[in-house]
């Protein structure tokens, strides 16, 4: 515990981090630490995981990096065994130091796929997303984080490769480009320039079962599997989405290039390890490493539980290793939040399914039960009253489901992990029929923002103790400040704690 309370005070830069702690945990393999640091081990010339399996080298040869883009930067090569693009993404957040939340909130921007959906991002448009100019952000990023952006982008890029390499058997051409590279003789280069290595010098038998490409997944313990699986079983779509034992799978639609990819993905926890195995299906491997980080975001595998309990425990004993359920589609969710406004979460799934049967497409999978797509925006957003009105939704919510659907197809609104979420709840409030309860549960499950919390909920106005009333919103948002920046873990902790779906407002 002294290696733990330590670690978790290390900041971005390499200076915070407390060498013999990291030890310590890297001697224990403790996966809560898992993607908070690297070990670049001076022998050998590679940097691993806090989980690898291999020999614990001597302390004199290890030197410590909060991120494998700083350790590449030092000159050290992945571990072929532990797989550092393995490690779970390592999200800080700041709501003090402006210098420290700029920096991450570049540093997400660059991680996330979908923030950049028509070409590879350049520092001088990450700088204009984040209003700022190119110099003072590369000298920011390279203060905060010890890398400059283009080479922390270039590490991501290389590592994603690394993984597909490994997991899969897409040509590398079509791995070259997956992973962000213009062209196959640019990634060959970067590859052995980084790793010594060409790329089929990594390659191995590709994961497949069933027609479909398999990779596995990682995360920090403790984990609520039941809890995670639960919360989708009870939403779970007839035909788009099938929970049964350990298991989660769907069919999927992904836009890109102008063509949409339809086709399923499966995931699975491992029993024994904290790993989640990710089938996808031939049809989508195109997108394979935009999937990935769909999933990761979906099941939430990101989230650092210790940080989150170090601010909620009090309030919230015995509830660690509850997570956010994410999505793995923004504009789905936020359909199904208008459509559970005010109902139960069984009646929300009744006109989910019907809306689905109505204007789904019919897909084909290898899993007995899943035959349909969740209504694509472009559809949506063609839909009449009458035919809405039909499948029992009320005149309000079809207003509000053609408009998100019309401002998702012409792309005003992107609700994904990389959009901004203040202009993001903005466009959300002023469409018809969505209110703050709906944007701040569109922001907590697709925009993934951690900090989400809307302050009407009666469940969460109970678990603050605020008196009913017409300042109960008002009071609860001022009480919740104690649970900053984690409140959309502590909506997700108080509405564990028994309240039925009649009690808040639809949470579909």
């Amino acid at each position: 515990m002294v290696a733990f309370s330590m670690i978790r005070g290390m900041r971005s830069d390499t200076e915070a981090l407390q060498p013999d702690a990291c030890y310590l945990a890297l001697k224990a393999r403790d996966a809560r630490f898992d993607g908070f640091f690297f070990t670049g081990v001076t022998s050998t010339g590679i940097y691993c995981r806090p989980v690898c399996r291999v020999r614990t080298p001597k302390r004199e040869n290890c030197r410590f990096f909060p991120s494998a883009a700083q350790a590449e930067r030092a000159g050290f090569r992945p571990c072929l065994r532990c797989r550092p693009e393995l490690a779970p993404h390592a999200p800080r957040w700041s709501i003090q130091d402006a210098t420290e939340l700029l920096a991450q909130q570049a540093a997400r921007l660059l991680d996330e796929p979908e923030a950049w959906p028509d070409a590879t991002p350049t520092v001088e448009q990450l700088a204009r997303r984040l209003g700022v100019s190119g110099r003072h952000l590369r000298r920011l990023f390279e203060a905060r984080l010890g890398v400059s952006p283009l080479q922390y982008l270039q590490t991501r890029r290389l590592l994603t490769a690394k993984q597909l390499l490994a997991d899969t058997d897409l040509p590398i051409t079509q791995v070259a480009l997956a992973s962000g590279f213009a062209s196959l003789r640019r990634f060959n280069a970067a590859f052995v320039q980084h790793y010594g290595l060409s790329p089929s010098g990594v390659r191995r038998e590709g994961g497949r079962r069933g027609g479909g490409a398999l990779v596995r997944l990682a995360y920090r313990p403790p984990y609520d599997v039941d809890a995670m699986l639960g919360f989708f079983r009870a939403r779970a779509i007839d035909g788009v989405e099938l929970v049964e034992g350990r298991r989660l799978a769907r069919t999927l639609a992904i836009d890109t290039a102008g063509t949409t990819l339809r086709g399923w993905i499966s995931t699975e926890f491992d029993a024994d390890a904290p790993h989640v195995m990710l089938q996808v299906s031939d049809s989508l491997r195109p997108v394979l490493p935009l999937v990935i980080r769909r999933v990761r975001a979906m099941l939430d595998l990101d989230a650092d539980p210790v940080a989150i309990d170090a601010v909620l425990h009090e309030s919230f004993p015995c509830c660690e290793g509850l997570r956010v359920p994410g999505t793995a589609a923004g504009d789905e969710v936020a359909i199904r939040a208008v459509l559970g406004q005010q109902i139960t979460v069984a009646a929300a799934r009744t006109l989910a399914r019907r809306l689905a049967e109505r204007f789904g497409e019919p897909v084909e999978t290898p899993i007995p039960g899943l035959h349909r797509l969740f209504p694509h925006a472009r559809v949506l957003a063609q839909a009449s009253g009458d035919d809405l009105g039909q499948l029992g939704i009320v005149r309000q919510r079809q207003a509000a489901i053609v408009a998100i659907a019309k401002a998702v197809a012409t792309g005003d609104l992107r609700l994904h992990a990389g959009a901004e979420v203040t202009p993001t709840l903005d466009k959300l409030r002023a469409l018809p029929g969505i209110g703050d309860w709906t944007a701040q549960y569109i922001a907590m499950r697709a925009l993934r923002w951690p900090d989400a919390f809307p302050s009407g909920d009666i469940a969460l106005q109970k678990a603050l103790g605020v008196t009913p009333g017409t300042r109960a919103a008002r009071d609860a948002q001022a009480a919740s400040l104690a649970w900053t920046p984690w409140r959309s873990y502590a909506v997700i902790r108080a509405w564990s704690r028994g309240v039925t779906p009649t009690q808040r407002k639809a949470t579909a």
